[in-house]
Protein backbone atom coordinates (compact mmCIF):
# COMPACT_ATOMS: atom_id res chain seq x y z
CA UNK A 1 0.00 0.00 0.00
CA UNK A 2 1.52 3.11 -1.05
CA UNK A 3 2.36 5.84 1.89
CA UNK A 4 0.17 8.74 2.13
CA UNK A 5 1.47 12.15 0.30
CA UNK A 6 3.25 14.28 3.42
CA UNK A 7 1.17 17.52 4.20
CA UNK A 8 1.21 20.21 2.78
CA UNK A 9 3.22 22.91 4.87
CA UNK A 10 0.99 26.26 4.39
CA UNK A 11 1.85 27.16 7.79
CA UNK A 12 5.35 27.64 6.63
CA UNK A 13 4.68 29.35 3.09
CA UNK A 14 1.89 31.88 5.75
CA UNK A 15 5.39 32.66 7.51
CA UNK A 16 7.64 33.39 5.10
CA UNK A 17 4.97 36.08 3.52
CA UNK A 18 4.67 37.86 6.92
CA UNK A 19 8.04 38.04 6.79
CA UNK A 20 8.21 39.21 3.31
CA UNK A 21 5.58 42.07 3.87
CA UNK A 22 6.99 44.37 5.52
CA UNK A 23 10.60 44.00 2.80
CA UNK A 24 7.73 44.62 -0.48
CA UNK A 25 6.94 47.52 1.60
CA UNK A 26 10.23 49.13 1.84
CA UNK A 27 11.18 48.34 -2.21
CA UNK A 28 7.84 49.40 -3.28
CA UNK A 29 7.32 52.90 -0.99
CA UNK A 30 11.00 53.83 -0.17
CA UNK A 31 13.71 52.20 -2.57
CA UNK A 32 11.81 52.35 -5.85
CA UNK A 33 10.85 56.39 -5.23
CA UNK A 34 14.11 56.98 -3.55
CA UNK A 35 15.50 55.52 -6.97
CA UNK A 36 13.47 58.20 -9.21
CA UNK A 37 14.20 60.94 -7.50
CA UNK A 38 18.18 59.36 -7.86
CA UNK A 39 17.28 59.69 -11.28
CA UNK A 40 15.71 63.12 -11.18
CA UNK A 41 18.82 64.27 -9.30
CA UNK A 42 21.15 62.87 -12.33
CA UNK A 43 19.34 64.47 -14.95
CA UNK A 44 19.32 68.14 -16.06
CA UNK A 45 16.43 70.99 -16.43
CA UNK A 46 14.36 71.19 -19.28
CA UNK A 47 11.72 73.25 -20.40
CA UNK A 48 9.38 70.56 -21.17
CA UNK A 49 7.40 68.11 -19.69
CA UNK A 50 8.43 66.33 -17.24
CA UNK A 51 10.96 68.95 -16.78
CA UNK A 52 14.07 67.01 -17.08
CA UNK A 53 16.40 65.56 -19.32
CA UNK A 54 16.65 62.89 -20.24
CA UNK A 55 13.85 60.73 -20.02
CA UNK A 56 13.89 56.90 -21.14
CA UNK A 57 12.16 55.86 -24.18
CA UNK A 58 11.71 52.20 -24.34
CA UNK A 59 10.66 52.45 -27.94
CA UNK A 60 14.24 53.80 -28.72
CA UNK A 61 15.35 50.29 -27.69
CA UNK A 62 19.25 49.68 -26.86
CA UNK A 63 20.02 52.80 -28.52
CA UNK A 64 17.49 54.87 -26.36
CA UNK A 65 18.95 53.17 -23.51
CA UNK A 66 22.94 54.33 -24.15
CA UNK A 67 21.60 57.59 -24.92
CA UNK A 68 19.40 57.73 -21.27
CA UNK A 69 22.56 56.55 -19.62
CA UNK A 70 25.28 59.30 -21.44
CA UNK A 71 22.72 61.80 -20.39
CA UNK A 72 23.06 61.40 -16.78
CA UNK A 73 25.96 63.08 -14.85
CA UNK A 74 26.87 64.59 -11.37
CA UNK A 75 26.44 68.40 -12.38
CA UNK A 76 23.53 69.06 -9.79
CA UNK A 77 25.87 67.79 -7.09
CA UNK A 78 28.63 69.80 -7.82
CA UNK A 79 26.24 72.82 -7.58
CA UNK A 80 25.60 71.80 -4.22
CA UNK A 81 28.88 71.96 -3.17
CA UNK A 82 29.51 74.95 -4.72
CA UNK A 83 27.14 77.26 -3.45
CA UNK A 84 26.77 78.18 0.06
CA UNK A 85 23.28 78.77 -0.01
CA UNK A 86 23.07 74.76 0.33
CA UNK A 87 25.49 74.25 2.44
CA UNK A 88 24.26 77.06 4.84
CA UNK A 89 20.66 75.26 4.69
CA UNK A 90 21.89 71.99 5.27
CA UNK A 91 24.09 73.53 8.32
CA UNK A 92 21.39 75.26 9.45
CA UNK A 93 18.63 72.80 9.60
CA UNK A 94 20.81 70.13 11.05
CA UNK A 95 21.72 73.29 13.76
CA UNK A 96 18.45 73.70 14.42
CA UNK A 97 17.83 69.83 15.12
CA UNK A 98 20.26 69.13 17.38
CA UNK A 99 18.74 71.97 19.76
CA UNK A 100 15.40 71.25 19.31
CA UNK A 101 16.19 67.37 20.64
CA UNK A 102 18.40 68.45 23.07
CA UNK A 103 15.79 70.89 24.19
CA UNK A 104 12.60 68.21 23.79
CA UNK A 105 14.94 65.35 25.86
CA UNK A 106 15.69 68.00 28.79
CA UNK A 107 11.60 68.77 28.53
CA UNK A 108 10.18 65.07 27.64
CA UNK A 109 12.29 63.12 30.12
CA UNK A 110 10.56 64.23 33.21
CA UNK A 111 7.14 64.21 31.49
CA UNK A 112 7.51 60.97 30.96
CA UNK A 113 9.10 60.26 34.22
CA UNK A 114 6.67 61.31 36.18
CA UNK A 115 3.66 59.68 33.73
CA UNK A 116 5.64 56.58 34.32
CA UNK A 117 5.59 56.92 38.29
CA UNK A 118 1.82 58.14 38.33
CA UNK A 119 -0.62 55.94 39.78
CA UNK A 120 -1.90 53.36 37.64
CA UNK A 121 -5.51 54.62 37.48
CA UNK A 122 -4.02 58.39 36.29
CA UNK A 123 -1.53 56.78 33.70
CA UNK A 124 -4.04 56.27 30.83
CA UNK A 125 -5.80 59.99 31.36
CA UNK A 126 -1.95 61.75 31.39
CA UNK A 127 -1.14 59.33 28.40
CA UNK A 128 -4.30 61.34 26.50
CA UNK A 129 -3.19 64.45 27.23
CA UNK A 130 0.19 64.05 26.05
CA UNK A 131 -1.78 62.39 22.79
CA UNK A 132 -4.66 65.04 22.49
CA UNK A 133 -3.29 67.64 20.36
CA UNK A 134 -3.00 65.38 17.47
CA UNK A 135 -6.75 65.29 17.26
CA UNK A 136 -6.14 68.86 15.55
CA UNK A 137 -4.31 69.59 12.53
CA UNK A 138 -0.99 70.55 13.22
CA UNK A 139 -1.19 73.13 10.26
CA UNK A 140 -4.28 75.07 12.58
CA UNK A 141 -1.97 74.33 15.50
CA UNK A 142 0.88 75.82 13.85
CA UNK A 143 -1.23 79.08 12.70
CA UNK A 144 -2.58 79.09 16.94
CA UNK A 145 1.30 79.82 17.84
CA UNK A 146 1.19 82.43 15.16
CA UNK A 147 -1.88 84.06 17.21
CA UNK A 148 -0.09 83.82 20.32
CA UNK A 149 2.99 84.87 19.48
CA UNK A 150 2.41 88.33 17.48
CA UNK A 151 2.84 91.78 18.86
CA UNK A 152 -0.59 91.72 20.69
CA UNK A 153 -0.93 88.25 21.50
CA UNK A 154 -1.83 86.21 24.67
CA UNK A 155 2.17 85.68 25.60
CA UNK A 156 2.72 89.11 25.63
CA UNK A 157 -0.28 90.11 27.22
CA UNK A 158 0.33 87.25 29.60
CA UNK A 159 3.73 88.76 30.46
CA UNK A 160 2.57 92.12 30.66
CA UNK A 161 -0.62 91.07 32.70
CA UNK A 162 2.33 89.96 35.47
CA UNK A 163 4.21 92.91 35.12
CA UNK A 164 7.71 90.58 33.71
CA UNK A 165 7.84 93.08 30.92
CA UNK A 166 6.93 97.11 29.77
CA UNK A 167 6.83 97.28 25.75
CA UNK A 168 5.45 93.80 23.90
CA UNK A 169 8.60 91.56 22.77
CA UNK A 170 8.72 90.81 18.75
CA UNK A 171 8.17 86.57 18.71
CA UNK A 172 7.62 85.96 15.57
CA UNK A 173 9.92 86.04 12.74
CA UNK A 174 12.75 84.83 15.05
CA UNK A 175 14.77 81.90 16.00
CA UNK A 176 12.95 81.70 19.23
CA UNK A 177 9.51 81.08 17.51
CA UNK A 178 10.74 78.29 15.30
CA UNK A 179 11.92 76.55 18.53
CA UNK A 180 8.69 77.19 20.47
CA UNK A 181 7.11 75.75 17.50
CA UNK A 182 8.90 72.49 16.75
CA UNK A 183 9.55 71.72 20.71
CA UNK A 184 5.70 71.75 20.92
CA UNK A 185 5.02 69.86 17.44
CA UNK A 186 7.36 67.76 18.25
CA UNK A 187 7.63 66.85 22.57
CA UNK A 188 4.66 63.80 21.86
CA UNK A 189 7.51 62.31 20.09
CA UNK A 190 10.08 62.50 22.88
CA UNK A 191 7.50 61.79 25.30
CA UNK A 192 5.51 58.30 24.20
CA UNK A 193 9.12 56.42 23.36
CA UNK A 194 10.30 57.47 26.90
CA UNK A 195 7.15 56.76 28.79
CA UNK A 196 7.38 52.98 27.22
CA UNK A 197 10.76 52.70 28.44
CA UNK A 198 10.09 54.19 31.85
CA UNK A 199 6.83 52.51 32.49
CA UNK A 200 8.47 49.31 32.29
CA UNK A 201 11.23 50.36 34.46
CA UNK A 202 11.60 47.35 37.64
CA UNK A 203 10.98 49.03 41.11
CA UNK A 204 12.44 46.54 42.90
CA UNK A 205 15.97 47.33 40.93
CA UNK A 206 15.32 51.14 42.90
CA UNK A 207 14.80 49.73 45.78
CA UNK A 208 18.06 46.71 45.91
CA UNK A 209 20.27 49.80 44.96
CA UNK A 210 18.86 51.88 48.16
CA UNK A 211 19.10 48.93 50.39
CA UNK A 212 22.61 49.17 49.28
CA UNK A 213 22.56 52.73 50.03
CA UNK A 214 22.78 54.58 46.72
CA UNK A 215 21.63 58.00 47.08
CA UNK A 216 17.97 58.73 45.12
CA UNK A 217 20.00 61.11 42.78
CA UNK A 218 22.75 57.94 42.08
CA UNK A 219 20.23 55.40 41.44
CA UNK A 220 18.53 58.22 39.07
CA UNK A 221 21.78 58.35 36.89
CA UNK A 222 22.98 54.75 37.20
CA UNK A 223 19.65 52.55 36.91
CA UNK A 224 17.00 54.88 36.12
CA UNK A 225 18.85 56.56 32.76
CA UNK A 226 20.57 53.18 31.56
CA UNK A 227 17.21 51.52 31.10
CA UNK A 228 15.69 54.29 29.65
CA UNK A 229 18.30 55.02 27.14
CA UNK A 230 16.34 52.51 24.04
CA UNK A 231 13.36 55.02 24.31
CA UNK A 232 15.54 57.83 24.68
CA UNK A 233 17.16 56.94 21.18
CA UNK A 234 14.19 56.33 19.56
CA UNK A 235 12.54 59.31 20.54
CA UNK A 236 15.51 61.55 19.69
CA UNK A 237 15.53 59.64 15.86
CA UNK A 238 11.47 60.35 15.82
CA UNK A 239 12.05 64.09 16.11
CA UNK A 240 15.79 64.69 15.04
CA UNK A 241 15.02 63.36 11.67
CA UNK A 242 11.49 65.71 10.55
CA UNK A 243 12.94 68.42 12.31
CA UNK A 244 15.99 68.17 9.74
CA UNK A 245 13.43 68.46 7.09
CA UNK A 246 10.86 70.87 8.41
CA UNK A 247 8.99 73.40 6.43
CA UNK A 248 5.90 74.21 7.98
CA UNK A 249 6.96 75.39 11.42
CA UNK A 250 9.98 77.84 9.91
CA UNK A 251 7.76 79.12 7.22
CA UNK A 252 5.08 80.00 9.22
CA UNK A 253 6.69 81.07 12.77
CA UNK A 254 10.61 81.89 11.01
CA UNK A 255 11.77 85.24 9.20
CA UNK A 256 13.40 85.17 5.62
CA UNK A 257 16.71 84.82 6.94
CA UNK A 258 16.30 81.78 8.80
CA UNK A 259 16.04 79.41 5.68
CA UNK A 260 16.01 75.72 6.41
CA UNK A 261 16.48 72.46 3.77
CA UNK A 262 12.69 71.81 3.47
CA UNK A 263 12.58 75.77 2.50
CA UNK A 264 14.88 75.34 -0.02
CA UNK A 265 13.48 72.39 -1.40
CA UNK A 266 10.08 73.95 -1.85
CA UNK A 267 11.64 76.80 -3.51
CA UNK A 268 13.48 74.77 -6.23
CA UNK A 269 10.68 72.53 -6.57
CA UNK A 270 7.76 74.90 -7.12
CA UNK A 271 9.21 78.96 -7.67
CA UNK A 272 12.14 77.69 -9.62
CA UNK A 273 10.96 74.56 -10.90
CA UNK A 274 14.45 72.99 -10.81
CA UNK A 275 13.72 69.12 -9.96
CA UNK A 276 17.34 67.97 -10.69
CA UNK A 277 19.23 70.42 -8.40
CA UNK A 278 15.76 69.90 -6.03
CA UNK A 279 15.80 65.94 -6.24
CA UNK A 280 19.79 66.58 -5.54
CA UNK A 281 19.09 67.91 -2.45
CA UNK A 282 16.52 65.51 -1.50
CA UNK A 283 19.25 62.61 -1.60
CA UNK A 284 21.83 64.34 0.17
CA UNK A 285 19.62 64.94 2.79
CA UNK A 286 18.76 61.47 2.81
CA UNK A 287 22.61 60.09 3.16
CA UNK A 288 22.92 63.11 6.00
CA UNK A 289 19.86 61.51 7.96
CA UNK A 290 21.07 57.60 7.39
CA UNK A 291 24.20 58.27 9.71
CA UNK A 292 22.30 58.98 12.72
CA UNK A 293 19.95 55.97 12.44
CA UNK A 294 22.46 53.27 11.18
CA UNK A 295 24.63 54.87 14.69
CA UNK A 296 20.89 53.99 16.74
CA UNK A 297 20.64 50.38 14.92
CA UNK A 298 24.88 49.84 15.30
CA UNK A 299 23.85 50.84 19.44
CA UNK A 300 20.38 48.99 19.67
CA UNK A 301 22.46 45.34 17.76
CA UNK A 302 25.24 46.06 20.43
CA UNK A 303 22.74 46.12 23.49
CA UNK A 304 20.87 43.17 22.18
CA UNK A 305 24.30 41.05 22.24
CA UNK A 306 25.29 42.12 25.67
CA UNK A 307 22.07 41.24 26.94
Amino acid sequence: MPAPPPPRRSGSSSAKLVVLAPYLWLVAFFLVPFLIVLKISLSQTAIAQPPYLPVFDLAAGWQGLKDFVGGLSFENYRSLASDDIYLFSYLRSLTVAAVSTAILVLAGFPIAYAMARAPRRWRPVLLMLIVLPFWTSFLIRVYAWINILQRDGLLNQALSALGLIDQPVTWLATDTAIYIGLIYSYLPFMVLPLYASLEKLDDSLLEAAADLGCPRWKAFWTVTVPLALPGLGAGALLCFIPIVGEFVVPDLLGGSDTTMIGQTLWTEFFSNKDWPVASAVAVVLVVLLVGPIAIYQHLQTRGIERS
